[in-house]
């Protein structure tokens, strides 16, 4: 069928939906040709007379991709441009390989991936996998992710919204920035326009559509410190909403995206407001010590910034080329926090009253998740087979040449095992996991 012929084709199934379609120049040029969008509460197709037939041609098929068009007849050839527009510009990707796309470099394949670009990619690839009945995960960097090896039946949403920018308020700057932007990235941008509020987040890797999903913190910072809105995609209603603060529900490693309302949102924006010559957060002991060694009193921002990588580098915590300890997801396990009575009794157990701990604001107690594995008997560098701890740091499950994501899983079910039989205390997973079965602390009973 001619790119004619398919046009009128499609222009048939429009009016068959009810929906009009106008062709007519647009003023300036836009992406994809033309699109679906809602004029007085009902759809209407807009094309772009300007541009080449078979553009146009892509532009109603996708347009027609976000409408419940299963029933209506049409020629195969009608159906199969519709199906390969239905998501942004392409189909969505069958049996796509996950590892590459996770640090850990394990895990199956997704049964389907999409990369959304734009947002009306994500409009569309949650369209259609609701009309198809196949559930949506949504993938940032992959950077604390455990992918089972049978890998995921979902469509896999990979974001890659891209876009900063910057509005001065009144005490300070609001630094927005789309999801799909590498986090380091916008502290890095922060932090050399002389914006405190994000350097002791440097190094870490992801995303920033991730940040305040996990509650990102590091080095005495986190992300609701700054977060002032969160705008996201709202599946259950299928708008897109802007939440503030308190609706962001933050705790530690935690938020309502992660533990309150999982699945509800997509998150496709985080404004975080800054203050622009203001003074480094230098209060966190391992950071104060570098800075001091290096003879830094009175530190800038950029200097903070230098001293974190530096510290997170040591613990091979910066993903970089040729570190042995590079493929892993970072901290495996989040540090627990317990009531001051627990604390106590964990401190006989241990039998030694310097054991490391952080009071918290509701009078609990945090402790050292990599502080309690090697006192429960494991050495960094410890390995089971192809996975095991990195040598710079005990918190980290590294995965070797040939480990699958059961040998991950199977391993860190080891560690907690052995702390909660040293100390009474269980570790919870960090990282999300996709493609197993009930979870327990974080991680499957049985993984295999």
């Amino acid at each position: 069928m001619d790119d004619r012929t398919l046009l009128d084709e499609l222009l048939r199934v429009a009016g068959k939906l009810g929906v009009p379609v106008r062709v007519e120049p647009f003023e300036t040029a836009p992406a994809g040709s033309g699109d679906l969008c809602t004029v007085d509460g009902r759809p209407l197709v807009l094309l772009d007379a300007r541009a080449a037939l078979p553009d146009r041609v892509r532009a109603l098929a996708r347009a027609l991709g976000r409408l419940p068009v299963e029933a209506v007849y049409m020629a195969p050839d009608a159906r199969e441009a519709i199906e390969a527009m239905s998501v942004g510009a392409d189909r969505p990707l069958d049996a796509v390989p996950l590892a590459p796309r996770c640090t850990l470099g394990v895990g199956g394949p997704a049964r389907f991936l999409v990369e959304a670009r734009e947002e009306r990619d994500v409009h569309a690839a949650l369209e259609w996998a609701a009309r198809r009945g196949v559930p949506v995960r949504v993938l940032g960097g992959g950077s604390n992710l455990v992918v089972a090896d049978a890998g995921v039946e979902a469509v896999v949403l990979q974001i890659a919204l891209r876009g900063v920018r910057a509005q001065e308020v009144p005490g300070g700057v609001e630094l927005t920035a789309a999801a799909g932007e590498p986090w380091d990235g916008l502290v890095r941008h922060a932090v050399e326009r002389g914006w405190a509020g994000l350097e002791c987040l440097s190094g870490i890797p992801g995303l920033v559509g991730a940040t305040p999903i996990q509650n990102v913190g590091a080095y005495g910072q986190e992300v609701s410190e700054t977060v002032t809105a969160v705008r996201a995609l709202d599946r259950a209603t299928s708008r897109v909403v802007v939440l503030g603060p308190e609706a962001c529900g933050f705790r530690y490693r935690d938020s309502a995206f992660k533990s309150g309302t999982p699945d509800r949102y997509v998150v496709l924006g985080v404004t975080y407001r800054l203050r622009p010559g203001g003074p480094p957060n230098v209060g966190y002991a391992d950071v104060g010590r570098h800075l001091e060694g290096r003879g830094l009193r009175s530190p800038s921002l950029v200097e903070v910034r230098e001293s974190v990588l530096a510290i997170r580098r040591a613990k091979s915590m910066v993903l970089e080329e040729g570190d042995p300890n590079r493929r892993s997801c970072g901290s495996f396990f989040l540090n627990p926090i317990l009531a001051a009575a627990e604390v106590a009794a964990v401190e006989a157990r241990a039998g030694d009253p310097a054991m490391p701990r952080w009071p918290e604001r509701d009078g609990r107690v945090k402790l050292s998740a990599a502080w309690l594995i090697e006192r429960a008997g494991f050495r960094r560098g410890d390995r089971d087979g192809p996975v095991g701890l990195s040598t710079r740091h005990a918190l980290a499950i590294v995965a070797h040449e040939g480990a699958r994501a059961t040998d991950v899983v199977r391993f860190g079910r080891r560690l907690q095992a052995a702390v909660h039989a040293r100390f009474g205390v269980r570790l919870v997973a960090e990282p999300a996991l996709w493609g197993f079965g009930p979870l327990e602390d974080g991680l499957p009973p049985d993984p295999d």
